[in-house]
């Protein structure tokens, strides 16, 4: 029957997105193993490309140990203090890297006695990875390099002190660099070259960051995590995969005007080469491999040279954005300093133009109210609001339906042995009564794009990171953390992986979504009713694992659904099913 088939279409459609999102991918891949002891002796991952010159950056001292304790790494060179109200950490003088930075806002879990996020880290370190600036030329010419160490007066940088360091190539060549970092994430380092000798000389500049070993990563299609950046002002995104398969290790992008940012992403974290917007540059995602790790860098270098005449200057300046991926930080970025497409680093979708405004409404709300869970509690109801008069529609429909229901039930025993002629007559009817057994599903269809929307910003952005609703829910974009199976917390044990998380609010859902269906009459066609049956279970075990915040939505949308339903049926005259049972 088309009534039969057009639900299961429905049915199956809005499980295969769900089970889809949750169960079908592949998991995290482990982390590349890397010595614990030993010497690192010069090997291919110690040579870093430098774009647009076949030199090399980044030589690790072959005779240290291939992995040392941070904190006696960061001790081991000069370096000049960062000290802002979102970052700390520090600047190394040798080669003047960015590769010590602390995320203060930002703890590694809901625990408040947890350490907070540590971000770049050094050479040496377990997972080296940090951002690097210099110069190339097709001259022989003496340049500061990875073993360059710099001089500074300076001893800290804050957003109100810039920190100023100098090196002199003896042959020359003055090297001078002020770096200074506002309140937020954003380094900006400006650099004049004095030439006090007499030969004219060109200068390339060029901006690295490099990551050795591959991160753990979600795997999760709705989230991109990898290499990013804008040219042409289009994004443009490669995950680490794209990069090891690229021909060479190597993708190139030489945009055509002006401007554009390269950077690599996590699900919330971000760091992104931001060169000299008025000028033309170009980018590259690049990979090498070495004893079973991936190293991955970005990087850019000009197009065009800066050319010094002896006894003239040249000065360039160039930005890094190092830490967390605020919405409100990157759209500040992209509409103050002019960096096209800046927001786009947190990873809306294609579906930006829902998402967005939907993550904007929620976090107005939240912002007024106080509180994330009763944000998505009221968009979801402004979301009824907005469907109303098409959900209207539906169950009046609906309604319809059963009362059509004795007349369908005529007709199945009157032509039980004729599928044709008995499904004839059943349009005939639904024609001559002008019923649609089809606008049934037209509000899960409609909820799906809500769904998808309200899913992804729950899961991609840090506005909602270890966000707090009530009681036990402490983080919105975590999953119900108590479990039918341990008397919600009451039993002490421990569960294998294989055994599901399912909390109280998938219960709350599960159980909502049985009543609505109980406000309906049983489906004479007994697969539809098993399938009606199961489906509160089966969507209390796939929504078990999804962002409480997503449940909530979900059992929300049922309860106000079934009042909506409740007081349609009411003024339709159609009895209660529920309450007849």
């Amino acid at each position: 029957m088309l009534e039969q088939r057009n639900l299961i279409i429905a049915i199956a459609f809005s499980v295969a997105i769900l089970v889809g999102w949750q169960f079908l991918l592949p998991k995290p891949p482990a982390p590349a193993p890397v010595a614990q002891s030993g010497t690192a002796a010069p090997s291919q991952s110690d040579q870093v490309r430098v774009p647009g010159a076949p030199s090399t950056l980044a030589r690790e001292n072959p005779g240290a140990p291939a992995i040392r304790d941070r904190g006696e790494v960061v001790k081991d060179v000069p370096r000049v203090r960062i000290e802002s109200p979102r970052v700390s950490g520090s600047v190394s003088l040798l080669g003047a890297r960015i590769d010590d930075l602390i995320l203060k806002s930002y703890r590694t879990d809901i625990d408040l006695d947890s350490p907070p996020v540590t971000f770049l880290s050094p050479l040496q370190t377990t997972n080296p990875y940090y951002a690097q600036f210099g110069w190339t030329s097709a001259e022989e010419v003496a340049l500061p390099d990875d073993s360059s160490l710099w001089q500074s007066r300076d001893t800290v940088l804050s957003p109100d002190r810039p920190i100023t360091m100098e090196w002199d190539n003896g042959a020359g060549l003055r090297f001078f660099r002020t770096i200074s970092i506002d309140s937020g994430y954003m380094f900006t380092l400006s650099d004049r070259i004095e030439n006090y000798g007499t030969n004219s000389v060109t200068l390339v500049p060029f901006g690295v960051i490099v990551r050795k070993g591959r991160p753990e990563t979600e795997n999760f299609f709705i989230l991109h995590e990898g290499a990013l950046g804008v040219f042409d002002e289009v994004l443009d995104q490669e995950d680490y995969d794209d990069i090891i398969d690229a021909d060479n290790g190597r993708i190139e992008n030489t945009p055509k005007i002006a401007g554009g940012w390269i950077g690599i992403t996590d699900k919330y974290w971000l760091t992104a080469l931001i060169p000299d917007q008025a000028s033309k540059a170009s980018f590259s995602y690049n990979h090498w491999p070495d004893n079973g790790r991936d190293n991955f860098q970005v990087d850019f270098h000009r197009t065009e040279g800066l050319q010094i005449s002896g006894g003239g200057t040249a000065t360039v300046s160039n930005r890094v954005f190092a830490g967390a991926k605020v919405v409100r930080l990157l759209d500040g970025y992209k509409n103050n300093l002019g960096i096209a497409g800046f927001d786009r680093a947190v990873d809306f979708g294609l579906m930006f133009f829902l998402t967005k405004p939907m993550f904007l409404l929620l976090r107005f709300l939240s912002e007024t109210i106080g509180n994330f869970g009763i944000a998505i509690l009221l968009v979801t109801v402004m979301v009824k609001l907005v469907f109303f008069p098409l959900a209207n529609r539906s169950y009046r429909a609906m309604s319809k339906m059963k009362l059509l229901a004795p007349e369908m039930t005529k007709i199945k025993e009157r032509f039980k042995d004729d599928r044709q002629r008995q499904q004839q007559e059943m349009m005939a009817l639904y024609k001559r009564e002008g019923a649609n057994p089809v606008s049934g599903c037209l509000p899960i269809f409609v909820q799906i794009p809500v769904f998808f929307a309200l899913y992804k910003v729950l899961f991609v952005t840090i506005e909602m990171r270890h966000t707090p609703f009530f009681s036990w829910i402490q983080d919105l974009s975590a999953a119900d953390p108590l479990n039918l199976f341990t008397g919600f917390g009451l039993i002490p044990v421990s569960l294998p992986e294989i055994i599901p998380v399912i909390g109280i609010w998938p219960i709350l859902m599960g159980l909502s979504m049985w009543l609505q269906q109980r406000l309906n009459p049983q489906p004479m066609d007994k697969m539809q009713a098993r399938i009606f049956m199961l489906l509160p279970i089966v969507f209390t075990f796939i929504l078990a694992p999804f962002p409480a915040g997503l449940v909530i939505y979900w059992t929300w949308n049922n309860m106000l659904s079934i009042a909506q339903q409740w007081v349609i049926m009411r003024r339709a005259g159609i009895k209660n099913p529920a309450a007849a049972e």
